[in-house]
């Protein structure tokens, strides 16, 4: 590999292959999820960890597309 090209694999290794941008879902006026954001590196393996009711779910349910987020 040249300096070039790895350069460049370098830049995409930098880049997120998933990323959440201040993303916030109420129910209720009640927000499930506040203001959360996320840069996933392709490869990546992430878990996301917090307690019962702290919106786990719900941020992985707009990741899916079966929730649609307030803002974000």
């Amino acid at each position: 590999m040249n300096q070039a090209s790895q350069q460049a694999a370098g830049n995409d290794a930098d880049k997120a292959f998933v990323k959440i941008e201040t993303v916030t879902k109420t129910f209720a006026g009640i927000p499930a999820v506040k203001n959360v954001s996320i840069d996933i590196a392709k490869g990546e393996l992430f878990a996301l960890l917090g307690g019962s009711g702290c919106g786990k779910t719900t941020l992985l349910r707009m990741l899916a597309g079966f929730e649609t987020p307030d803002s974000g």
